[in-house]
């Protein structure tokens, strides 16, 4: 099949690669333009567009595709299906018509559960037990078209936002891999999405990642592992920020103690009243330093969550 990829992060970058690697005809690569980075500020190449130089692809980098100029270019390139991974832009209905059999979108939920922008953060911050990827046939509407395929994924108590995106981004690699494959043979069964059932997953905000000492213990221990590595969970202990890497709800006894205070520190992590119930912190990030073990933290000297310390936003 002839194919336009869509997409701009590391997750849509690992669809690309099982694309590339089955060894389908890939026309273009459409991804977001380069941006500003690093000290010198240089426009530096996103991991799509990188692995598209790489293997000699043609790039194709517009501002946006509601304009007439766009759309003309991808009709040119006349493609079977369109496969969009995180790319990063709206498709307007145009665009939508443009492929012969549409464009098919790798998402990282189990639709409509988590349709919008975070939804694998936000399942690990709900409790949610179970992800997966949807390949979906996308419409005009956030993620609301129908569901080609499904594939599920559990979410165990050591995940982070980052694992779990890892693990979904190969699985998308694989699961469009499939779709396509049964696309060509029209083996594929749409599946209306039950709107009833759709929650959001909003785009995340570097704001979400700021602790509230008020919270139960096992909310705010999701949040830590969701937010890992961005926003990332940041808590203060007097004038000093802590970044808080990995925490898990204890079951210790009931204390009187005020939200946010440290009840004790040793090896295994410090311990932190909570507005219900105790976290243990695990491993921290000091300003300028790495990420650390509690045992790495006390070995350092630094005099930070020792038990009596109230942390604050």
């Amino acid at each position: 099949m002839r194919i336009v990829f869509a997409g701009t992060p590391d997750f849509a970058a690992a669809s690309l690669n099982a694309l590339i690697e089955a060894g389908h005809e890939i026309l273009a690569v459409y991804t977001q333009p380069d941006r500003p980075a690093g000290r010198g500020r240089k426009a530096r190449r996103g991991p799509v567009s990188q692995l598209a130089h790489d293997h000699g692809l043609c790039i194709e980098q517009p501002e946006s595709l509601r304009n007439a100029e766009a759309q003309a270019r991808l009709r040119e390139l006349a493609p079977d299906v369109m496969v969009v991974a995180a790319y990063g832009l709206i498709l307007p209905q145009p665009v939508l018509d443009i492929p012969d059999h549409g464009c098919l979108n790798v998402h990282a939920s189990l639709l409509p559960r988590w349709r919008g922008a975070a939804p694998i953060q936000w399942a690990i911050a709900a409790g949610d037990t179970e992800t997966g990827i949807s390949i979906m046939q996308m419409d005009a509407g956030l993620d609301t078209g129908d569901v080609l395929s499904r594939h599920p994924i559990t979410i165990t108590d050591e995940d982070t936002g980052g694992s779990l995106h890892d693990r979904l981004a190969e699985l998308g690699g694989k699961a469009i891999s499939s779709a396509l494959h049964e696309l060509a043979h029209g083996s594929l069964n749409p599946e209306p999405q039950d709107d009833h059932r759709a929650t959001y997953a909003r785009k995340l905000e570097r704001s979400d990642g700021r602790i509230d000492w008020q919270g139960s213990a096992q909310s705010l221990a999701r949040r830590i592992r969701a937010f890992n590595p961005w926003p990332m969970a940041h808590t203060t202990v007097g004038d000093e920020a802590v970044r808080v890497l990995f925490a898990e709800p204890v079951n210790t006894e009931v204390t009187d103690a005020d939200p946010g205070t440290v009840l004790e520190r040793e090896s295994s992590g410090a311990l932190v009243q909570c507005g219900e119930g105790v976290i243990r912190i695990t491993r921290v990030q000091l300003p300028g330093g790495r990420p650390q073990s509690m045992q790495d933290l006390i070995n350092g000297g630094r005099p930070v969550l020792l038990p009596g310390q109230r942390l604050g936003a």
